[in-house]
């Protein structure tokens, strides 16, 4: 073989090498981002007690003893905590500032037993929720009957409007037919308000709450390589992100028990039904909030840009509205001070955000 051929074939063969490192470094390059394993924390009790120097058994230096006892300050902590867990959440009562409600009347005292087998088969009315409240004899208060509970009177009610719309006529009378049909099960006379009236009252009230309605999103799009489920999933949780119920939801918790998530966050749930999900290539995936849901003391939406900023460093992303325009930090200024005036006008209506009305109002 001539010195040409060899030269020829010894460039053939590293074009070749070439060819192929370049195919796996481009492959490599396009695999979504992985989760990296993290070391388990250590526990506080297992560092302790590596810290304590060892004693001999018997010694000045031995920790002294303890027994157990009832001494009631050490555990009231645990007490109250307890309490807490156990006690059950007071569900929301009827208002007349967002329900319409019909007053009932009895002759007899009434059990919460006799009252909740009298209770209609649906909560509802139409699409509005539907409600019944007793006056207890023991505390004076109005309350969702209770069985052992005995009951001086009642009254129904019928929200006015939530998200599908303001309260209508066939909707009322619905109410009406439920509402007097509880009434005669328990042995009670109902006084219902005028049906125009309410229905007045009720589209006054969707209008107001269609036009301070404020569900607002922001999408994290990857810049270069894309993101597996795992990765998501790990870099949120970094963030006080936890799994939420629907596969590829992740939702920030409210520092209260009772109330809706702070933040969501989504992506492909296909993507995270995947039977090898890190394997799958997401692009994609989007920050909500759901302003008349949460506490304004929570501050939820400077924390959701803390959030979509933090990831997009961290991930290598940029953040983007519907039109896939970039948002900068100057545009997040401004929508936070639109956001202080809606604030204020809730509050000012008594339908405060993250309030139980305010709740129900925008549901």
């Amino acid at each position: 073989m001539s010195s040409l051929q060899i030269s020829l074939a010894v460039v053939g063969g590293l074009v070749l090498a070439g060819v192929v490192a370049h195919s796996a470094w481009s492959s490599r390059r396009n695999l979504p981002k992985r989760a990296t394993p993290e070391a388990a924390p250590v526990p506080e009790t297992a560092a302790a007690a590596d810290q304590q120097p060892p004693t001999a058994a018997g010694g000045e230096g031995e920790a002294e003893r303890l027994e157990p006892s009832f001494d009631a300050d050490s555990g009231l902590a645990s007490l109250n905590a307890l309490t807490r867990l156990t006690t059950p959440e007071r569900k929301p009562g009827l208002d007349i500032l967002i329900d319409a409600m019909a007053a009932i009347a009895l002759d007899n005292v009434v059990s919460g037993e006799a009252a909740l087998a009298a209770m209609p088969s649906t909560r509802r009315a139409g699409s509005k929720p539907f409600g019944v409240e007793g006056l207890s004899v023991i505390t004076g208060e109005w309350e969702f009957p209770t069985a052992g509970h005995r009951y001086s009177a009642f009254q129904c009610g019928v929200q006015l409007a939530n998200r599908t719309g303001a309260l209508n006529q066939i909707e009322y009378s619905e109410f009406v037919m439920k509402a007097q049909a509880f009434a005669d099960a328990v042995g009670g006379e109902p006084e219902f308000p005028e049906m125009l009236d309410e229905v007045a009252r009720a589209r006054e009230l969707d209008q107001f709450a269609s036009a301070h309605d404020a569900q607002l999103s922001f999408t994290l799009r990857a810049v270069n390589t894309a993101w597996s489920p795992g990765y998501v999933q790990q870099s949120a949780a970094r963030l006080g992100f936890v799994p939420g119920s629907i596969p590829g939801r992740m939702v920030l918790p409210a520092s209260q028990p009772g109330h809706a998530p702070i933040l969501g966050l989504a992506f492909d749930t296909q993507a995270a039904m995947a039977e090898d999900p890190e394997q799958t290539a997401l692009r994609e995936l989007t920050l909500s909030l759901d302003v008349p849901q949460v506490l304004r003391s929570e501050q939820p939406f400077a924390r959701m840009c803390e959030a979509a900023l933090s990831l997009a460093a961290n991930m290598d992303g940029v953040i983007i509205d519907d039109n896939g325009n970039l948002i900068r930090p100057e545009a997040m200024e401004v929508i936070h001070a639109d956001l202080e005036q809606l604030y204020d006008t809730l509050d000012s209506r008594d339908l405060s955000a993250g309030s139980v009305l305010g709740r129900r109002l925008f549901s």
